[in-house]
């Protein structure tokens, strides 16, 4: 029972440090794209 408990801790501990390395790798990034919102600044005046 020790050793299925001791293989499963194993596997998670893999488990973390394989998404910490991913997340680390650069493949996480967002694209980033320029967005632009026009405002109108005479909402406010009747």
């Amino acid at each position: 029972m020790g050793r299925i408990i001791r293989f499963l801790l194993l596997l998670v501990v893999l488990g973390v440090l394989g998404l910490i390395g991913y997340s680390y790798s650069g493949y996480l990034v967002p694209d980033q794209t320029t967005v632009t919102t026009p405002v109108d600044l005479d909402a406010g005046r009747d």
